[in-house]
């Protein structure tokens, strides 16, 4: 088979600059600590406050969860809130690395972002992490108006793992029925925990099937490789999509999770959801946030923001 196609200005860049390597056992605490010096590197604008909270957690974990809030300064009134899962597959991330995105969107938007701290594998598996994402949701959208929020408009989102625990949360608000959602922005998620893809056994430049591999094992813990893991766990098991919120999907074509994104997207269309799917060529994982400006990362910031704009009732 040829080599699949890689954007050479992507490429370039991501040569240039730190790489991120094979997350593994051995390798995981080493990459935690590099994930946050870089978070502490950020320039940050002064248009938006960011405050951390902490909220009631899930009944079988921490008594509390910790949010963190950004809101537009000198914005008034209650707000549309983006909730959000940062990225790390499920084993690494915290919500800070989010800070920058939500400079831009929240200014840009007119937007309240909360950002949840889940727990992570492989120190607490499923479903330890999407209760904390639930519970944080559910104070959102039943007390989110103590801190201006307007909860009546809330929508959630994520790359990567978090993208994935995103999609995962969607399908959880779905079935217990408790509180709508709006909408749910997937970037690149990480959904398919079987792997047999044709992109997901690439020899990618970013997350690659070793990496892959154990974030899936750390997440699941003893259910992986079994027949017992539910979809709230990996999402690409569900068999009805049906009833899900608007969705949006992007992924690049370098990247392992190109096949299983195209795929989810396929089947909420199948099953009735307005689905918006994006693909880049030659875009690994975690391609905007590694080469932000190239012109395909570029494209894809646009794409996003004029998907978001009109979720929000605006002009792109």
């Amino acid at each position: 088979m040829a080599e699949p196609y890689y954007d050479q200005e992507i490429k370039a860049a991501i040569d240039a600059g730190p790489k991120l390597g094979t997350v593994k056992a051995s390798t995981l605490e080493r990459v935690r600590a590099d994930r946050l010096r870089a978070n502490a590197l950020m320039q940050l604008s002064d248009q938006v406050t960011r405050t951390d909270m902490m909220v009631p957690g899930p009944a079988d974990g921490p008594g509390e969860v910790r949010i963190r809030v950004h809101r537009p300064v000198g914005a008034e009134g209650d707000l549309p809130c983006l909730y959000w899962m940062h990225g790390g597959g499920y084993v690494l991330g915290v919500p800070e690395q989010d800070d920058e995105r939500f400079d831009r969107w929240c200014t840009r938007f007119g937007i309240m972002g909360v950002c949840v701290q889940y727990r992570l594998g492989p120190e607490h598996p499923y479903p330890a992490g999407l209760e904390d994402c639930y519970a944080g949701l559910k104070w959102v959208k039943e007390h989110g108006d103590e801190i201006g929020i307007d909860t009546s408009r809330v929508g959630i989102g994520g790359p990567s793992g978090g993208g994935g625990m995103a999609a995962a949360l969607g399908l959880l608000v779905r079935d217990r029925a408790e509180f709508p959602i709006d909408y749910q922005l997937l970037i690149y998620p990480m959904i398919d925990d079987t792997r047999t893809s044709t992109t997901a056994n690439w020899d990618v430049p970013v997350w690659n099937p070793e990496s892959n591999t154990f974030g899936w094992q750390s997440y699941l813990g003893p259910l992986f490789g079994t027949d017992a893991i539910p979809y709230t766990a990996a999402p690409s098991r569900c068999e009805d999509l049906s009833g899900l919120p608007s969705t949006y999907i992007m992924v690049g074509t370098l990247d392992g999770f190109c096949d299983e994104d195209i795929t989810y997207a396929q089947r909420l269309n199948q099953c009735g959801v307005p689905v918006e799917l994006h693909v880049y060529p030659g875009a690994p994982h975690g391609f905007e946030g590694f080469a932000p400006g190239t012109a395909v990362a570029r494209q894809a910031r646009k794409d996003i923001n004029n998907w978001l704009a009109a979720q929000l009732g605006q002009a792109g």
